[in-house]
């Protein structure tokens, strides 16, 4: 098993910014990919970024050039430093790890609790 555990979540005004963080406890892991997800009350959870072992990043396009997603691969931590927030950027932000337990074993997907940001115009 491995637990994900958000802080960084809060209220801001519009043009502010946040920080997020994420870190992944367990044992016998390693992470392929590691990125955020939000979700506002009636809407699917949707990308916001993420980052694969490999470092590559993807983004979402309503975040390009605001947001950036890091990670800290000794910690296995994962960051997202979100600037010009706007408030279409409210809602719930789910830290996510796409995990193995060992070479060549199927991939487990884990979710954080969720960190709620709200941005005020």
């Amino acid at each position: 098993q491995v637990q994900l555990v958000e802080s960084g979540g809060g209220l801001v005004q519009a043009g502010g910014s946040l920080r997020l963080s994420c870190a992944a406890s367990g044992s016998r892991f390693s992470i392929d990919v590691m990125g955020w997800f939000r979700q506002v009350p009636g809407k699917q959870r949707e990308l916001v970024a993420t980052s694969t072992s490999g470092d590559t990043t993807n983004y979402a396009d309503s975040v390009k050039g605001r947001f950036t997603i890091s990670r800290d691969i000794a910690k296995n931590a994962v960051y997202l430093q979100m600037n010009s927030l706007k408030p279409e950027d409210t809602g719930t932000y789910y830290c996510y790890a796409a995990v193995r337990f060992g070479l060549d074993t199927p991939v487990f997907q884990y979710w954080g609790q969720g960190t709620q940001v709200t941005v005020s115009s």
